[in-house]
């Protein structure tokens, strides 16, 4: 098998990383030379990754192509690639839908959509794959955990949920920043409140089958320092503002 990537951002990094420190097994990495910063340090950190001379190499010279650029540069190079019915062909591209995607490659290849998030790189978290198919899914439970999407409309929404990475980081940030305000230093408070969502967020999976307000419940006693941290939150509009903002996230993506 081999892999080839259009586009090298980071989620492109990310899924390279992941790949090439997981039982995969690949013959080679073909990369554009997109951010030829990203690129170069692959390459030089991985044997099997090479850069190619131009996106229709990689078209060429690979099985599986990967499509990671911006919707906008998606939109403008893909319809000038050369591609084949044998090939499959994966969008990371996150506002390009199936029948668009077919518009612009223009052969009837196995075409899927996925999802993969900055944690593939050391093979955690989730990646939703539409439509459903064995061989990737296979591919993508090698480096994280998929999701298999039978509706292409519900795409959107985890999309949409993939937007509150950053608040999630700021979140822990702010958290880091008070108690070194209270005069923790800096390196413990951030490995204090690190370690502490890492913990919550595999209980949390180790619970998943259970409904989430189980977990909710669970983390409260009467009176005690959650049910009041809860409380205030809610009065304040923290989860509904949270609700809010996956609302407009979603309506920015169905413009599209």
């Amino acid at each position: 098998m081999k892999l080839g990537f259009i586009g090298t951002g980071k989620i492109t990094y990310s899924v390279v990383t992941g790949i090439c420190s997981s039982k995969i097994s690949f013959k080679k990495i073909l990369l554009s030379r997109r951010n030829k910063s990203i690129s170069k340090k692959l390459e030089k950190k991985f044997n099997k990754v090479k850069v190619a001379k131009n996106n229709q190499e990689i078209v060429d010279q690979c099985n599986w192509i990967f499509l990671a650029v911006t919707p906008k540069v998606g939109e403008k190079i893909i319809k000038t690639l050369k591609f084949r019915s044998n090939q499959t062909i994966i969008s990371f591209i996150s506002t390009m839908k199936m029948e668009q995607l077919k518009k612009n490659i223009r052969v009837k290849a196995k075409i899927f959509r996925a999802i993969p998030l900055p944690p593939i790189s050391i093979k955690k978290g989730p990646v939703p794959i539409f439509p459903p198919n064995k061989k990737v899914k296979n591919f993508f439970n090698k480096v994280g955990n998929v999701v298999e999407i039978n509706n292409e409309n519900l795409s959107s929404n985890f999309w949409a949920t993939s937007g509150m990475m950053a608040p999630f980081y700021e979140l822990l940030n702010i958290l880091s920043i008070w108690l070194v305000s209270k005069g923790v230093s800096k390196d413990k408070a951030q490995k204090y409140i690190t370690s502490l969502f890492v913990a919550l967020s595999e209980d949390a999976v180790l619970n998943s089958k259970k409904d989430l307000k189980f977990l909710v419940k669970e983390s409260q006693t009467k009176g005690g320092l959650n049910e009041q941290g809860l409380k205030e939150l809610k009065k304040a509009g923290f989860y509904r503002s949270s609700q809010k903002t996956l609302n407009s996230i979603l309506k920015r993506l169905n413009k599209v």
